[in-house]
């Protein structure tokens, strides 16, 4: 990007950008050079490479879901390769340790033939993580995230470790339903901003995915973004105004989801146990911001906040045995949510009913 502006987004070379709408343009077609590099790699997902860029630019964590083979993890590492960052990568499995992920104190010998406890820090301590089929190890070793997603720190035998920054999982799973696989913790589940479905590529793309793959290597994907770039776009993410309207269609949309909420839909009270709560609508907001930065837009709208609706609250609701006997999604919940909720003040609606 700095070769293509001559500074960063932030303005770069200590120099301040000539205004905000600048840094929006520059945002805008920087984001444009980040798919179109994606896309040299990764055949169609257009919406799951969109949702996905929503969570960097916000500062967050995606779960990716989907059937083996569908290219979840190339499309992490294709991202990683994007990013002028450290990445690494933990291939969860049923045997891995907690420590396997944190790392741990190791006994070494000095030159003088002294001992010392040294750290030898595991996976976690990345920049870019991939979390490769996050749901085959136990929710013992998938606890060892915790920490490190909500906080970016890692306690390791009680000395506090800061990652390094930016610092994003970027997690793979397959269905729940699959053999040898373990439904992640509700509080693991809350910590990811997004919950991105990855679906079967259509006719069209199998054939291009068929004629990329049986060739020859393609070799990586170029540098985009640097690190600064990243944390400047992050920042600047916080910069899009959200007016109090928007913010309290966001809290409206939040509350209904909890079935013991007053006002709450029939499908909600019905098919659900628990609803989303702060993190959720925390995370709307965010997520609307990133929509309005990838657009060049310096404010949100409603119509962001239902955008992002789905990928933000589909894994923070519970269902009930009612709702789990009868079929119904968390998506079919959202929607119906979606359709009863009000975007604009009630005074508002009503004057436009008249």
């Amino acid at each position: 990007m700095a070769a293509e502006s001559g500074a960063g987004i932030d303005g770069g070379q200590g120099t301040a950008p000539a205004s905000f709408e600048a840094r929006l343009d520059l945002a805008q077609r920087t984001s444009a050079r980040l798919r179109e590099a994606i896309g040299q790699a990764v055949v169609g997902q257009d919406d799951v490479i969109e949702q996905t860029l929503w969570g960097i630019l916000a500062g967050g964590h995606v779960l990716l879901e989907g059937a083996p083979g569908l290219g979840k993890t190339l499309l992490v590492r294709t991202i990683a390769g994007c990013l002028d960052l450290a990445f690494s990568r933990i291939q969860f499995t049923p045997d891995l340790m907690p420590s396997d992920v944190t790392g741990t104190n190791v006994l070494v010998a000095a030159a003088d033939g002294s001992r010392h406890f040294s750290l030898h820090k595991g996976p976690i301590f990345g920049q870019v993580i991939l979390a490769d089929e996050i749901n085959r190890a136990t929710p013992k070793t998938q606890s060892a995230l915790l920490e490190a997603m909500q906080e970016h720190a890692c306690t390791i035998a009680g000395t506090r470790y800061a990652m390094e920054e930016p610092f994003f999982v970027l997690a793979t799973e397959n269905p729940i339903e699959m053999e040898g696989t373990y439904p992640l913790p509700e509080a693991q589940l809350d910590r990811f901003l997004l919950k991105v479905l990855v679906p079967s590529p259509t006719e069209d793309e199998m054939t291009e995915i068929l004629a990329r793959t049986t060739g020859h290597d393609r070799g990586p994907p170029p540098r985009v973004l640097t690190r600064d770039d990243v944390l400047s776009l992050r920042s600047l993410c916080r910069d899009i105004a959200v007016a109090e309207p928007v913010m309290r269609y966001a809290s409206r949309l939040t509350r209904a989801s909890d079935p013991a909420a007053e006002g709450a839909p029939e499908i909600v009270r019905r098919s659900l146990r628990f609803g989303a709560g702060v993190r959720g609508a925390q995370s709307l907001v965010l997520a609307a911001k990133a929509v309005a930065l990838l657009q060049g837009r310096a404010h949100v709208a409603f119509a962001d906040v239902q955008r992002v609706a789905k990928p933000v609250l589909r894994h923070r609701m519970i269902r009930s045995f009612e709702g789990e006997a009868e079929g119904i999604t968390t998506d079919q919940v959202i929607a119906a949510l979606l359709s009863a909720i009000e975007a604009r003040p009630e005074p508002v609606a009503q004057a436009i009913r008249r």
